[in-house]
């Protein structure tokens, strides 16, 4: 009778026992996969406080600079003119607004943003000058431009700030203002949306300009 008896109690803590391994087993496991979980997530985390935060920058300020262009005089009324600047970007990156300032009113000013080498429009705009000497700026929707590739934005307008050397010379391109730099100011006579073809390289006739962020 008592060999049954320990029998049933040593099978009951046997049994006993081996549930406590299996549930430490489990355990086992579960902190093991929160571990990994844990680890994932700090990763993450990691990565989003070591990307990059890259600052927009607004080059126009910086290639009148860089130019020598500290002369201004005002043109109003002066002709119908598509006019601009061929630029690149040094690194990929994107366009976000269009930025404009000019020496009188006008509510439907059309900025054009070309493909240098096949002339062709990227993107067409138009910004509301309600005010003459005050900046104008309108978000786009993101147009992406590639590292070293060229680009041209022009404005038709018939007013616009002169920006030279107080000696009239030719400024010395390309000019580099920040992560764009600049190869050419061109120009076009008329009314039409045009790849401008002249080039004149004693003054730019602005102020039109765009934000640029680069993104990687």
């Amino acid at each position: 009778m008592r060999a049954v008896l320990y029998r049933t109690i040593i099978k009951k803590e046997t049994n006993n026992l081996l549930t406590k391994i299996n549930n430490m087993k489990i355990l086992k496991t579960i902190i093991a996969l929160f571990a990994i979980a844990l680890a994932i997530s700090c990763s993450k985390d990691d990565d989003r406080e070591t990307a990059p935060e890259f600052k927009t920058e607004n080059p126009l300020e910086s290639y009148h600079a860089a130019a020598g262009f500290t002369k201004v005089a005002n043109f109003i009324n002066s002709g119908d003119y598509e006019f601009g600047l061929a630029f690149s970007p040094a690194v990929k990156g994107n366009m976000k607004a269009i930025t404009l300032k000019l020496p009188a009113v006008n509510s439907s000013v059309r900025v054009t943003i070309w493909d240098y080498d096949s002339r062709t429009v990227l993107r067409s705009e138009t910004l509301n000058v309600a005010s003459a000497d005050l900046l104008v700026k309108k978000e786009i929707t993101i147009l992406p431009l590639e590292k070293d590739k060229k680009y041209v934005i022009t404005m038709n307008s018939k007013n616009w700030y002169k920006k030279s050397k107080p000696n009239d010379e030719a400024a010395s391109y390309p000019i580099v203002a920040g992560n764009i730099t600049f190869h050419q100011y061109l120009w076009l006579s008329g009314t039409a949306q045009a790849f401008p073809t002249n080039i004149s390289q004693n003054y730019n006739g602005g102020d039109l300009s765009f934000d640029f962020q680069q993104t990687e």
